[in-house]
């Protein structure tokens, strides 16, 4: 039973506002099974789901979407075999020198969440410069969540309150679930709505698991690489079919509507 009580980090009921959600976070999942039916190497799948990643970008800003994050390399992507790691880094660098004047060009700007000590001097100084030449653009903001995992999060953010406590910033008993959500990722942007994952799997895999305590989910069996405009649109609508609660009854959400 979904409790009545009032929770201060929960989004108010007009957040959800229209057929169309402020912010989709999407775990792109399915790149080798994609290559594998084609008996095609990783590689290849996963050079097809850069592809799938320009066509979703391109239609969130058509459908009026402000904020996309996408799952591109998780924390515990590094126990893939070595050759693999290598061939994502590459594409990585790779996408960030062709794509950047592309989102540059349609007001587009580009952010990225997860821990970058481990990334090399190149891959981490392209990443800072990504970010610097599209830091102005309003458009939409498209976040890309590279060695990344929500329990890292949560403890980096844990960390800096401990921090600022033992440094007389902040009174202990101000410590609370307020000044923890200011510390995760992306605590300046509004929080995900629809959280979408590709390939068949129906779990978060350790992503935004602060940030998506109130967001809808929409599993689907569609591979990344199959993942085009229609399939989106599809995961839109099924999102504007619901009823989003946030601990209230339906009929408290219809009377909070109506008096809107």
């Amino acid at each position: 039973m979904e409790d009545s009580k009032a929770d201060s980090s929960a989004p108010d009921i007009d957040s959800h506002q229209g057929a169309v959600p402020r912010h989709v976070a999407i775990i792109m999942d399915g790149n080798n099974r994609w290559a594998r039916r084609r008996d095609l190497p990783g590689v290849e799948g996963h050079r097809a789901g850069e592809n799938a990643v320009q066509t979703v970008i391109r239609r969130a800003g058509q459908r009026g979407v402000e904020v996309v994050t996408l799952f591109a390399f998780s924390s515990e992507n590094w126990r893939r075999p070595p050759e693999e790691v290598n061939h994502l880094m590459g594409l990585f660098v790779r996408a960030l020198g062709e794509r950047v004047d592309e989102l540059q060009e349609n007001g587009v700007r580009l952010r990225f969440i997860g821990e970058r000590a481990a990334f090399g001097e190149d891959l981490r100084r392209g990443m800072a410069d990504a970010e610097q030449r599209t830091a102005g653009n309003q458009r939409m903001t498209v976040v890309v969540a590279v060695n990344y995992g929500g329990q890292w999060d949560l403890a980096q953010a844990a960390a800096e309150l401990a921090r600022r406590v033992r440094d007389g910033e902040l009174a202990l008993e101000r410590v609370d679930a307020e000044a923890l959500g200011a510390e995760v990722s992306m605590a300046d942007l509004p929080a995900p709505d629809l959280l979408i994952r590709t390939g068949g799997e129906q779990r978060l895999s350790n992503f935004l698991l602060w940030q998506s305590a109130y967001s809808e989910f929409y599993f689907t069996p569609v591979l990344w690489p199959d993942f085009d405009a229609d399939a989106f649109d599809a995961a839109l609508a099924d999102y504007a079919g619901r009823q989003r609660r946030f601990g209230r009854s339906g009929e408290e959400v219809e009377r909070l509507k109506g008096e809107q």
